[in-house]
């Protein structure tokens, strides 16, 4: 099935360049083994998922220091639950994920700004499911939530764990769309390596995805997209007549938190502000959207890009695989309402206060595990993104000749793409085909002027599945 129906194009208007033999940007088809995966995604599972973890009265990181908690309360018997629940997972196909604990002691800081005043355990949880394809395996892609809550009642004293911290929205919905997309892919296997992950030490300061993305680095993961889901739940106020659960925001950065000066300055030079790796993975969630969900009438559930790093005042655990040089995201739902965010639970002046169960929308979060699901899927299928990928700018004219490499990995029988868009267009609109047979280190010529359009190169395979592209770099 296509979930909400399939977009028969991309709906934008055709740029006005000069196209030669290229084509409009159509939506790809559905790829039949993402279908099925798609389809055994449960928003009753998901419920359960998020029903569990508010049940641990209060996941605080801070409480993991706690020594006089009642019994299965706290965020250290959550970590435990949510380890336990990737472990049956794997029970169910036969040992498939490798399920692992990323623990470590975050130093106590005094200070009066800090959340942490005394050395804190953070725990963070993940699951490997290694791509089947030996070529492919090591590249890696990573999908993650934050489990850790926190109330209003901590923001005048953060050594106070005790008061009742549901976390439904922010983040056990997150949470539980990393849990179903590790429940509905693990049944199939996938060329390149997905990761699901569930970190802490979110409300803090971003410590535990920090300290993942750090080991991730160290280690040399090969991570070649991170998708981060906080607040996904698609808050469910009575009355609420602005909320949108038709539409998920995705953020992303534009110019690499790990830019030097010098680099920030070139990129802006070129115009290429908006085409670091994080915003060309937000372009393939919402190519992903176009495909498995419907977006020529409104009525279907849609991606939506936010080309910003994150709203105003607020973080994210995506802006941690940033900083280490990740291409990373986050989904978050349309309209968030803040008296269901880090509030006490109360009633006051007739008004429910709290991120209770009862303001979450569960049909939303799967919808957006789907998404999220069929990304990790197409991207674990397509080949690597093309490397070294140069414009030739020697002579004034008005053609364009780009070059570029072949991924690692890249199959016999995968192509290339480029793809390019009017400067003032937020995404791609056309590209031009290149031939199997000159796929490896190739060369390829448009009669298109390179002022006029921003170009990039992607790869993709036999089923239409393609990576993300990578924008030309100047070559004289």
């Amino acid at each position: 099935m296509v979930f909400g129906g399939l977009a028969a194009g991309t709906g934008r208007a055709a740029p006005a360049v000069s196209t030669g033999a290229a084509r409009p940007i159509a939506t790809a088809p559905p790829d039949q083994a993402i279908t099925r995966a798609l389809a055994g995604v449960s928003a009753a599972q998901i419920r359960q998922t998020v029903n569990a973890l508010v049940d641990f009265h209060t996941r605080n990181t801070l409480s993991s220091m706690d020594t006089d908690l009642p019994p299965n309360t706290g965020v250290t018997a959550a970590a435990k639950w949510i380890q336990q629940q990737f472990t049956a997972i794997s029970d169910a196909c036969h040992g498939c994920l490798e399920v692992k604990t990323d623990t470590f002691t975050q130093p106590g800081d005094p200070s009066p700004r800090s959340r942490v005043k005394v050395p804190t355990t953070i725990t963070n949880v993940y699951a490997i499911l290694r791509g089947n394809d030996p070529a492919q395996t090591s590249r890696m892609y990573l999908v993650t939530g934050h489990y850790d809550s926190i109330n209003s009642h901590v923001f005048s004293n953060w050594a106070d764990t005790s008061g009742i911290a549901p976390g439904a929205n922010d983040d056990a919905s997150g949470t539980a769309v990393s849990i179903e997309c590790a429940r509905v892919l693990s049944r199939h296997r996938w060329p390149a390596t997905i990761v699901f992950v569930a970190v802490a030490g979110e409300e803090q300061g971003l410590y535990g995805s920090s300290h993942l993305a750090k080991l991730a680095k160290d280690e040399g993961w090969q991570l070649a997209g991170v998708l981060n889901n906080d607040i996904v739940g698609g808050d469910t106020t009575p009355g609420e007549t602005r909320q949108d659960k038709t539409r998920v925001r995705i953020f992303s950065q534009g110019i690499p938190a790990t830019a030097t000066p010098e680099e920030i300055k070139h990129t802006l030079a070129l115009g290429l502000e908006s085409d670091g790796p994080s915003r060309q993975l937000a372009r393939v969630v919402s190519s992903v959207g176009r495909t498995y969900f419907h977006s020529t009438t409104g009525s279907g559930f849609r991606p939506v890009l936010e080309f910003r790093l994150d709203r105003f005042l607020r973080g994210g655990d995506h802006l941690s695989f940033n900083q280490q040089g990740f291409a990373a995201v986050r989904f978050t739902e349309w309209r968030e309402n803040f008296d269901h965010q880090h509030q006490d639970v109360r009633v006051e002046n007739g008004k429910q206060y709290g991120d209770l169960l009862q303001f979450v929308d569960f049909n939303y979060v799967a919808n957006v595990a789907r998404l999220n699901a069929a990304t990790l899927a197409t991207l674990a299928s397509a080949p690597a993104a093309p490397e070294e990928v140069r414009i030739v700018t020697g002579n004034l004219d008005n053609n364009s000749t780009l070059r570029w490499k072949s991924g690692s990995g890249m199959p016999p029988n995968a192509r290339f793409d480029i793809v390019w868009r009017d400067t003032s267009a937020p995404d791609w609109q056309y590209h031009q085909p290149v031939p199997t047979a000159d796929a490896g280190n190739s060369s390829t010529t448009l009669p298109i002027s390179k002022d006029n359009v921003i170009f990039g190169v992607r790869a993709c395979n036999t089923a239409g599945q393609c990576s993300p592209a990578v924008a030309p770099q100047p070559e004289r």
